[in-house]
């Protein structure tokens, strides 16, 4: 309480502080008290998270941490299934399907919400990957591999490759006929690498039993890929936090890489102005996460040998449907075809040094600009490779097993690359056009108009300025936003109490919860915004 009465001691009311001293409207004394109490406990203040400047509260700054999130969400519901999971292939009774199926079949069928809970977790490793390729052409597109981040761009190449096993892994668990073989097919195509073909074939297959493969492929999903991922992603953070958040993509090529602490702490500490921020997100995820399940609850394939599993094609998930596609090229062996992902592979791992090199060989490519309108090649290479895994991974979808002739796919990739390329040449030309103009413009008027005198100073009359902060019933969208919060909340409720007692399912259940997300994540948005966003005014 000592807080509270130097408050009321002061008089009118003081400039916010970085600690918040100081909260506007509502929530002065009682939050006050509450942060004074925490930090008091935890020093969460001096935790080693750097703060953010403002004009990174944006979601295109923030897709690594939506990788993050999702990824331990992952986890989470990943340990949910072990409790059931049971990795064998040995048959449940005489003639009956195996027990990794069985039990797969347990938890959609007989376990208290545990089609929802599979759902989620299928469906939260596509919003894995997805993020995470999104993620990495966020950072293709604006520059942030460039120095001093090309160790960072290289630990998060990696994290999308390791992102990608586990998804090849945890694809077989199930044990269903498409899964086995897409397996096969992806084993396949490891055993074609030259000198490591035959060393990793025999780690994945284990004695050569499809039991051991399993065994294999289960301890890979479940214990040392994540493992791996974790100890990246804990350096692939500590990087972050040591060089900041990328500054803005400039056209300028002198503009700074890095930060200062200035540029850092305009607006507070890490703790809670960021924290609520992340938290917000993360809640919109769990929501849109749980309404994604609830809508579409996966259907478990036939098993893996059971008489009705028919000619099921190995088709492998979508994000590996691209790499199956190329194996199906004329004249592309497996051997080519894993060369060639080898290849891609290195090439965005050492982009930075690659750039780097190519700009001390041809000093007319050296570009220090992060805009992607002032990298023309840059921006046609990332473009490309994704107009590239959008036609295949379509492609493969619609005609999965085809072989395509060589003709076709030279002329389909070819056209590709030429749209791409023109498409891009023309509105980089056209920008340079009209940029070259202002800059002639911006001389001209340098040269012809004399300089202006300095004007007299003279001694300022108005009041000096005052930081104004936002009211907290202000806004009229916090008042809608606070109003649908209280009125989602109590329906969510009851709608799940609803389900405990019998009278719903795990399609009501999901969506309930995802709308308690929504209204939670809705509420945290209001409460961001009503202490945090402050305007400093002039008044005359």
């Amino acid at each position: 309480m000592a807080s509270a009465s130097a408050d009321e001691g002061n008089g009118p009311a003081s400039p916010p502080t970085r600690r918040g001293r100081v909260w506007p409207g509502l929530y002065n004394r009682s939050l006050n008290y509450l942060w004074d109490y925490l930090e008091s406990r935890t020093h969460i203040s001096k935790w080693p998270y750097r703060p953010q400047p403002e004009f990174s509260f944006n979601p295109s700054y923030w897709t690594g941490a939506f990788v993050a999130v999702a990824f331990m969400l992952q986890v989470l519901t990943g340990m949910l299934l072990l409790f059931y999971y049971n990795p064998s292939t040995a048959a449940t009774s005489t003639g009956g399907p195996p027990q990794a199926w069985a039990s797969t079949q347990y938890i959609i069928q007989t376990t208290p919400f545990g089609w929802l809970l599979l759902s989620s977790h299928l469906y939260g490793a596509y919003a894995v990957i997805l993020l995470a390729f999104v993620h990495f052409y966020r950072g293709f597109y604006t520059g942030v591999y460039k120095r001093p981040r090309e160790l960072s761009w290289m630990l998060g190449t990696v994290l999308l490759i390791g992102m990608l096993g586990m998804g090849f892994t945890g694809y077989l668990l199930p044990y269903t006929a498409l899964s086995v073989g897409a397996t096969d097919v992806g084993l396949a195509l490891v055993g074609s690498v030259p000198v490591l073909g035959p060393i990793l074939t025999p780690l994945l297959e284990g004695n050569g039993t499809y039991q051991g493969l399993l065994s294999r492929v289960f301890a890979l999903h479940v214990v040392l890929i994540p493992l791996v991922l974790l100890t990246l992603l804990y350096v692939h953070v500590t990087l972050f936090e040591s060089h900041g958040i990328g500054p803005r993509a400039s056209s300028d090529p002198r503009a700074k890489r890095v930060l200062t602490p200035a540029d850092d702490r305009k607006l507070g500490s890490w703790f809670p102005r960021v924290f609520l921020y992340m938290m917000k997100w993360g809640l919109v995820y769990v929501g849109a996460l749980l309404v994604i399940s609830s809508a579409f609850l996966v259907a478990l394939p036939a098993a893996f040998g059971s008489q009705n599993q028919g000619g099921a094609s190995p088709e492998p998930d979508w994000y590996f449907l691209w790499l199956y596609k190329v194996a199906d090229f004329q004249y592309v062996t497996p051997t080519v075809a894993v060369l060639l992902v080898g290849l891609l592979a290195a090439f965005v791992l050492l982009l930075p040094w690659i750039e780097a090199v190519v700009g001390r060989a041809v000093p007319r490519l050296h570009n220090l600009r992060t805009h992607p309108r002032d990298r023309p090649f840059a921006l046609f290479t990332a473009t490309y490779l994704l107009s590239f895994f959008a036609l295949m991974t379509v492609w493969g979808g619609v005609m999965p097993g085809t072989t395509i002739p060589a003709r076709m796919y030279g002329s389909y990739l070819g056209t590709l690359a030429l749209v791409d390329g023109l498409v891009i040449a023309f509105f980089y030309l056209r920008y340079r056009r009209k940029y070259l103009a202002r800059l002639r413009a911006a001389a001209g008027l340098a040269t012809s108009a004399p300089p202006r005198p300095a004007p007299l100073a003279r001694p300022s009359t108005a009041p000096a300025a005052r930081p104004v902060p936002l009211r907290f019933w202000d806004g009229s969208n916090a008042m809608v936003v606070m109003t649908l919060s209280g009125l989602l909340l109590p329906l969510a409720f009851i709608l799940d109490q609803r389900v405990y007692v019998g009278a719903g399912n795990e399609e009501a259940f999901g969506i309930a919860t995802a709308v308690m997300a929504f209204a939670l994540a809705g509420m945290v948005h209001v409460t961001e915004r009503a202490l945090f966003r402050r305007r400093m005014l002039t008044l005359a």
